[in-house]
């Protein structure tokens, strides 16, 4: 269950713990696809039998796989309850620090650091760690920028 804040308690929000979201399966299924989306086909990612020999000994996620389940994974952690619309609004910094084997399941575990008004809504910044299941390294670190809007006569 994420937290579940109004915009006027998110505002207030200040190094505020999200947890952790459920374990999440990377399936090559899910990475082929990726693949497709952004006609990034490099062996590593696709193509079984030549990762199997190559420095991963199995195909992983492409980096920036796992940077778009961000939103998804924050959706898990935090819930902005007036909030009827949200946006990605940037990254303030972010490391892919360990590859994601395909068929591992990763979580993500978040941190509300601050939030304020910004282009007549509410931008705030969630510190968050993809963790790989049974590595010591995540797959991601970083601070990540998410803009909320409430309804334009408050309700």
């Amino acid at each position: 269950m994420p937290v579940t804040l109004s915009m006027a308690e998110l505002a207030g929000a200040a190094d505020l713990d999200l947890g952790v979201t459920e374990w999440r399966t990377i399936s090559q299924e899910n990475i082929d696809m990726f693949a497709d989306a952004t006609d990034d086909h490099q062996w590593i990612h696709v193509d079984p039998e030549r990762a199997a020999a190559g420095p991963f000994g199995t195909t992983i996620a492409h980096g920036y796989m796992t940077l778009a389940l961000l939103p998804s994974l924050v959706s898990e952690l935090l819930a902005v309850s007036d909030g009827v619309m949200g946006v990605n609004y940037g990254i303030d910094r972010l490391r892919l620090t360990a590859p994601v084997p395909s068929g591992s399941r990763v979580r993500a575990k978040g941190r509300v650091l601050d939030a304020g008004p910004k282009a007549g809504g509410l931008l705030y910044r969630v510190d968050v760690t993809v963790e790989i299941e049974g590595k010591e390294r995540p797959a991601l670190v970083g601070t990540v920028l998410y803009l909320a809007y409430g309804s334009p006569d408050g309700t």
